[in-house]
């Protein structure tokens, strides 16, 4: 049975409650204060809702991760990045990606990135624990993403792009930014074409939660500047 959650208590289910289907389903209820969705990462599950929906949390097996030393750059990516052909910037104006990331697409119907999601990662942002990656094209923003950083482990969240391939662009230099800085590992929670094409893959939920055990508390090099 689906386990509602309280306000007056951050405690989440063990991960193996989770739901086969729809796979991951861990959770339903509380809140999206700054404090649950830190507990929630460290737990190992993330909220994903549409609007009018009650708060669901998420913790699906397998899990969609990318290891930073196995990023697949393609010839055309590869090329772009040899040229510079985009300035890169971290956290230069996080609340324009995150509403980026909002906007209506083309291929899906809505978003899941509601007013109050936007407003809990902002705070997250302002905590330390939020980070974005800009995309510039000519001072115009053509791409970016946002997640959290916590120990040696990134939690990927949202990603957009306005021009060719502007969200790999930033992706690829996020991926060797938290490399060279010693994190291991980047939470891409669901599998996508886009994802597995820059060398994301599954590993099982119980992997993952070994690397939330051995990496959350380690210290990392990152720093977050323009």
């Amino acid at each position: 049975m689906l386990t509602w959650l309280q306000r007056n208590t951050l405690t989440f289910p063990p991960l193996d409650k989770a739901m086969r289907d729809p796979n991951g389903l861990l959770a339903a209820g509380g809140d999206l204060s700054a404090d649950r969705l830190i507990k929630a990462y460290r737990h190992g599950c993330f909220p994903w809702f549409s609007e009018g929906q009650p708060i669901l949390w998420w913790s699906p097996d397998p899990r969609t991760v990318l290891f930073p030393d196995e990023l697949h750059v393609s010839r055309s990516l590869n090329k772009l990045l040899r040229q510079q052909r985009y300035q890169v910037t971290f956290d230069r104006d996080f609340a324009a990606v995150i509403r980026a990331c909002a906007a209506p697409r083309e291929y899906a119907d809505g978003t899941w990135i509601t007013d109050a999601m936007q407003e809990a990662y902002l705070e997250l942002h302002r905590r330390g624990y939020a980070h974005s990656v800009e995309v510039w094209d000519q001072g115009e923003l053509v791409g970016g993403l946002y997640g959290l950083a916590m120990g040696q482990l990134f939690f990927g969240e949202s990603m957009f792009s306005r021009a060719d391939n502007a969200s790999k662009y930033g992706f690829a230099t996020l991926v060797r930014h938290l490399e060279n800085s010693g994190f291991v590992l980047i939470d891409c929670q669901m599998p996508t074409d886009h994802l597995h094409s820059l060398g994301a893959r599954a590993i099982p939920r119980r992997e993952f939660a070994g690397y939330l055990a051995r990496h959350l508390d380690q210290p990392s090099r990152a720093t977050w500047v323009c």
